[in-house]
Formats: structure tokens, sequence, C-alpha cells
């Protein structure tokens, strides 16, 4: 006694009200808990097969613990375990900062690690529908990190699966939050002995197959529907961009022995940075191309290699605009292939150790640019060479150091190993026709080693290309038209061969593709014009990279398979940059690049599909109404969100064009709604539109509405104390003529109804507030 006196008073009442208060009331249906953790079970392996991760083997067989434990003890206060649980999470959330340093620079994976976390130990703790609406919840978000971190389609059948699990889970969920009985006892399995069995007429029951299979069906296709037409927007609209890498390549550094480019597709260790020793192509003379990693990824490359390559998928790239991937840039010819002249003047870069971005200086140029986010994944071990888009402002790459060579290439001192993840920052500039014709042809000393060409080789070259040239119907005044040129007469002039023999010693490609075999592979077509441009005093250099691929619009991903990486040409524009130029046949004359719009990209692949199977003229006639009707409609569209965005003042005049038209939209309806209305009431018998009328008349005033299961005499009844004796009278001579018309057969006075009718109209309209006479307008449809 002496004790509890000690005791404040405002502790007294707390642990009184604790002691009385009562249970919250739980959720008793099995079957709905049992629906939710599959639910949680299915968000949990979608984002294992996503992520790579091995969190199912534990969390699901805890998880089912944790719900059996929460229904045995869903009648008690469980305060022991409440103080636990929490103990329990604060070691999760010190488990989760450790992992959010250790793995910044892709944090999704590490918070989805939390959220599983999280949910085993709530699992434990689930009495009310309420918690189980929060796993619900979970389990959702789950499926929403596995679908953004997936790259392939894997994650699809998981997303059917849980979409059929969830369509029963939120009936039962509804049903719950109704207060209807639970279904358990349909269920002979989840009928506990003391309850008696509950029967279901068929046509009653919630939970039918064929009706779940058939709702699953059509939400399906809607969500197919709306995933064609929805726009694809750029994405990385937030500053956190991923990075990852295996332990071993993190915080690796530049030495001497790491500085040059390791291709595993050559054979030669006698030379370093050249090769590997594991592939076939030799770097110098004749020799089988590698079938798996391309050749023209290495300091010297030697296009006096025969064959081909197995297709195989290397890189997965999340970008906002498609283009060319470009690798590595060669200045110099050797006569049968490139090299990078001083291929070790590297300028380091280096990181802070807070953060993986590198800083890069990139091309100036005085065009406009857009900055372009892509994130590459490595599916396979690659050479140690950094693709990106032209020209890159950023990189954040997991290793200490990067560097970037002499023709703003870049290079890391591991290769990209399978399942390494970079993101490159580009300012990518437009590719203005005009302004690029009117570039200056004044070339600093620097561009020397652009315009280098063989003595022997120079005047030949120069005379065939303009010889070329004399074929064109204009005068072509302008480097950016003579590189045009120039790549289009080779595609025409030229064909592609792999049946060339190999060069003998001291042959010169360019010469042999020229004057003797009149082709040859792909890459060769873009040396040839690289050359040729060369000779006419022109800088250019031979590029290599990939092409964007094979767009995934189920992922967002383009595919990039090896047989996707050839080499173009680059032709340097005073001012303005490098610009790429692709002579190779069956190619666009250059990549695609920012001007390419990706945000309808799966509607145009539809279209596509269809166009196929329809016939010429109506192809034509909806290519023409997409032209002038939808574009437009996009260009306003573009205006309005440049209005919006662009100023305080703007977003306020966005706002108030935006209710005006949802209020000119609104009228629309209601018009529509109101000779709709007229029309189907002018094909009733005019009894029944009589009482159609007054059904909609009381409607309009905010009276109850008639339920399907009201008769017309009930329905008149309960009006009686609403509306005045007087105004309730004409409802019931209304009614009691419509009963005994239609219902019947007796014949009655129609004239006399309809003025019944139109008095009790304007009996009801008198009896308006004063504010609602004022906007009457809006809400009163005046249906006679």
């Amino acid at each position: 006694m002496a004790l509890s006196s000690t005791k404040p008073n405002w502790v007294k009442r707390w642990q009184k009200h604790w002691e009385t208060a009562p249970l919250p009331a739980t959720e008793e249906s099995i079957l709905l808990r049992v629906l939710v953790q599959v639910l949680v079970s299915i968000g949990i392996v979608a984002t294992d097969v996503a992520a790579q991760t091995t969190w199912s083997l534990w969390a699901i067989p805890l998880g089912g613990v944790g719900a059996y434990w929460s229904w045995r003890r869903r009648k008690h206060r469980n305060v022991a375990l409440k103080f636990s649980l929490a103990i329990a999470m604060l070691g999760v959330l010190l488990i989760f900062l450790n992992n959010l340093v250790v793995n910044f620079g892709d944090s999704r994976i590490t918070l989805a690690g939390l959220l599983v976390q999280l949910q085993v130990l709530h699992s434990f703790d689930l009495p009310r529908r309420k918690d189980l609406g929060y796993s619900m919840a979970i389990g959702l978000i789950l499926l929403g990190v596995a679908g953004t971190i997936s790259q392939d389609m894997a994650f699809a059948p998981w997303l059917i699966v849980f979409l059929g699990v969830a369509l029963p889970t939120l009936v039962l969920d509804y049903r719950s939050r109704l207060g209807l009985a639970a279904l358990d006892p349909y269920f002979g399995w989840f009928t506990r002995r003391t309850e008696a069995p509950t029967t279901f007429r068929r046509p009653d029951f919630p939970l039918i197959p064929t009706r779940l299979v058939t709702l699953l069906g059509l939400t399906l296709l809607l969500g197919l529907l709306i995933f064609i037409l929805i726009p694809r927007l750029p994405s990385y609209q937030l500053q956190t961009f991923p990075v990852n890498a295996p332990e071993s390549t993190k915080n690796q550094e530049f030495d001497p022995q790491n500085r040059g480019i390791v291709n595993p597709g050559y054979v030669n260790p006698g030379r370093a940075g050249q090769g590997s020793g594991q592939g076939t192509s030799p770097v110098e003379g004749a020799g089988p191309l590698d079938d798996t990693f391309y050749y023209g990824f290495n300091n010297r490359i030697n296009q006096n290699l025969r064959g081909e390559m197995k297709k195989q998928l290397v890189l997965r790239v999340r970008s906002q605009a498609e283009g060319f991937w470009r690798a590595l840039a060669f200045d110099h010819y050797t006569g049968q292939g490139w090299e990078i002249s001083n291929g070790d003047d590297l300028a380091t870069l280096q990181r802070p150790d807070w953060s993986y971005r590198f800083n890069l200086e990139g091309d100036f140029s005085q065009l406009e640019t857009k900055k372009v986010i892509q994130t590459y994944t490595a599916v396979m071990d690659l050479p140690n060479v950094i693709p990106n888009l032209y020209s890159a402002r950023y990189l954040y790459f997991p290793t200490k150091e990067v560097a970037l060579d002499r023709n703003g290439s870049l290079r890391a001192p591991v290769g990209l190993v399978e399942g390494l993840t970079y993101t490159v920052i580009s300012e990518v500039p437009f590719r203005d026709r005009t302004r690029l014709r009117q570039a200056p042809v004044r070339y600093s000393s620097v561009l020397d080693r652009y315009r280098q060409v063989p003595p022997d080789l120079k005047a030949k070259v120069q005379q065939q290309a303009q010889a070329l040239l004399q074929k064109s119907p204009r005068p072509l005044n302008s480097v950016y038209e003579i590189s045009l040129y120039l790549a289009q007469a080779l595609k025409q002039h030229y064909r592609v061969r792999t049946d060339i023999p190999f060069l003998e010693p001291g042959e010169d490609l360019v010469e042999a593709f020229l004057f003797k075999y009149q082709g040859g592979y792909p890459d060769h077509f873009s040396t040839v014009l690289t050359v040729m441009l060369r000779s006419l005093d022109i800088p250019a250099r031979f590029t290599v990279g990939f092409a964007p691929g094979q767009f995934n619009p189920f992922t967002g991903y383009y595919l990039v398979h090896n047989t996707d990486a050839y080499g173009l040409t680059e032709v340097y524009f005073p001012s303005y940059g490098w610009f790429t130029f692709d002579p190779i046949p069956g190619h666009d004359l250059y990549p695609p690049s920012i001007e390419e719009s990706e945000t309808f990209s799966v509607l145009k692949q539809f279209w596509q599909w269809v166009a196929g199977w329809l016939p010429s003229p109506v192809t034509n006639f909806v290519s023409l109404v997409w032209t002038n009707v939808v574009e437009s409609l996009l260009k306003v569209v573009q205006w309005f969100w440049q209005l919006v965005s662009g100023s305080f003042l703007g977003a306020i005049v966005g706002l108030m064009l935006v209710s005006g038209m949802g209020l000119l939209a609104w009228l629309g309806g209601q018009q529509a709604r109101r000779w709709l209305q007229q029309r189907r009431l002018a094909q009733f018998p005019p009894l029944v539109r009589c009482y159609s009328l007054l059904l909609l008349n009381l409607a309009a005033q905010g009276y109850p509405r008639k339920s399907p299961s009201q008769t017309p005499w009930e329905y008149g009844q309960c009006l009686q104390a609403d509306l005045t004796p007087e105004q309730w009278a004409l409802v019931m001579e209304i009614t009691q003529a419509y009963i005994a018309g239609y219902y019947g057969g007796q014949s009655q006075n129609l004239a006399h109804l309809e003025q019944q009718r139109r008095q009790l109209q304007r009996s009801l309209s008198r009896r308006q507030s004063p504010l609602s006479k004022g906007f009457g307008w809006l809400r009163f449809i005046r249906l006679s």
C-alpha cells in the first residue's frame, strides 16, 4: 500500500486506463490472414529474383511463424512482445545504416532489405485488420521495388501471381471492412470444430474461381492497354544514381601494370595491355576473329581478322535517350587497323571518399545540349573501357580512379566484371545541321594527328574521294555536306563482303577496299571514310562502341549484345565538337540520339505491328491523323508544361487554365448527360416517362434516390417525412396512377398527371435555399 500511494496521480490514471481499456477488435478470418501472408511472400520472392538476394530463405519461414504466433495471441495485450519487437527494430535500424554506408551508391536493395526485416518483425503482431493492411502495403511496395530493380522479364510471372492472389485478398478485406461474415466456414480446413458450417448459394459466393479468373484477365488487359498508351517520360528525376560492383573491384587504383586496355579476345602475352593470352585474335597480322569479345576494344586494333562473333548479351542500359554507346576513339591509322598514339598518356581522375562521382571535362560545344543520364550494367566480363554517350560530364563509378586518354575515351583500372553497374551524365549536343554547315574550317595544330594519312596513300584516296564528290548534283560547300555525301556514296557504291581474303604483309586496307575488292567488312567502311576525310584535310577519327541495342519496353532497358559493337567515323567541327557519320550499308547515316523521342515507344511498336496487317490507305490515313492532330496536341501539352514549370506565376496561370478547362468539361458532361436522358426518356411510354421524370426531379432536389429493391409504393412512403403534406399528396397520386396503369393495365389521365408533376416541380423549386437558387442552373437539370 505504501508503494502504491507514492505513485503520482497521472501514473495511476494511466495505469487504470490501460487496465480497463478494451482490446481492439481482432481479425478472425484465417483465410484472409493466410492470403495476406502469401501476398507478402510473393513480394519477397519477387525482390529476391530481381535483386539476386536470398532473403526468402529465412524471411518467409520466419514470417509464417510470426503469423501463426500472431493468430494464437490475437486476444492478448502482448506487452512483453511489443517491447521485444521495438528493441529488435532498433537493431534492424543499425543494420540498415551500416548497409547504407557500405552500399551508398545504390540504396534501393538496402531499403528493400530493411522492409523485409521490418515485415518479419511486424508479422508477430497482427491482431487487427488494419495491421494486415500494413502487411499488404509492404507486399505491394516490395513488388514495386522488384519492378524497379529488375533488368529482365523474370519479374513478370511474379507480378501476375501477385495480382492473382491480391484479387481474393482485396475481396476478403473489403468484406471485413463492411462487417460481413467471414468465408472461413465455407472452406472445411479453415473451420473450427465449434463453428457451424456456413452455406452460400453459388451466385452469392464472392470467390467463384471463374469470376476471379475473368476479373484477372480483364485487369491484365486493361493494364496492358494503359501500359501501351502511357507516355515514357525521362527517368532519373531524382539525383541518386545506381552504382554497384563486387567488393574485389571497389576502390581500385591505377598502377604501371593496369594503365593499358586488356581485351581477353586478343592473344599476345608479350605486349602488356594488348591481350590476355586467352583469346584467338592476334594483335598484328592475319588471324581469326574472336567469337566473344569485340576486337575494337584495345590500344591497337587489327582489321586483318576474319570470322564472326556469336551473339551474347553483354550490357543492359537504361537511358533517357538512345544513342551510340561510345567506348574508344583512335587517331593513328596503321595501314591494317588503328591504334591510340601515346596510349599510356592518361589523365588520371580521382573521386572523393564520400561520393562515387568523377567530374569530367568533356568537349566544349556552342550548340544547344541536353542532359542525358545513362546507367550501364555489365552482364558478362568486358574490357576495362567505359562506354558512354558523347559528351560525358559526370561519371559515377565504383573504383577509386578512372582515366581519360587524349581522344576523350574513359577507362578503368579493372575490367567491367559481371554485375558491375555505373552511371554517366552526358551533355549531348543537338545535331543542328544548319549551324554545322556553317562551321569554320580553321583547325588548330592540335588536330594535326587527326589528319594523318600515309604519304603514298593520300593522293590515291584523295582522287577517289573527289571523284565521288563530283557525282553530287549540287555543289558541296561545307565539311558537313562533304562528310554526309561521302558516307552515303560509300553505302551506294561499295558492298559488305565477308569473303575477302586476308591482307598480305604491307598491303593497305583502304587501298584494297577501294580498288581491289570494292567492299569489305562493316568496320572497313568506317575506316575508309575516316581516311578519305583525312585526305581532304578534314579532322576525323575512327570510333568504336555499341549500337543502342534492342529496347525492352517492359523493363525500360536497352539489351546490348556483343554483335552490336561496331566502328564509325567522328568528324570535328570547330566550336561545336565531334559528330558521327555511319557509312555502313544498312545503317542510318548517323546513329540515333536525343532527337529520337521514346515517350510513346511502346505505342509506336504496337502500331508498327498492327500496321503490318492493314492496307496501305488505312495506314496512311492513320499516320496523317497522328501527324496533324496528335502531334499538335503533344505540342500543346509541352507548351503547357513549360508554362507551369517555368515560374511561380506560370504555375498560377496554369492552375487557372486547368480549373477553367475542368469547369468546361463538367458543363459539357452535364449537357451530354441531359441529352442522353432526354433521348432515353423519349423512348418510354408516356406513363413511365412521367414517373421517371418525377424520380429525376426529386433526386435533383437532393431527396433520397429510389433503390432498385424498393417498390414504387415503398419509395413514396419513405418520402413522407421529407415533404410537405401537399407535396407528398402529389407524389402519391402520381405513384398510385403509375402502379395502376403500369402493373394493373388501367388507363390514366396522362395530361392531368403531367400537370400534377409540373406543379410538384414548381413547389420543390420554391423551397430551395437562396444559395441553391443562385446555383440552381448548375445542379438542377430541367427535364420537362
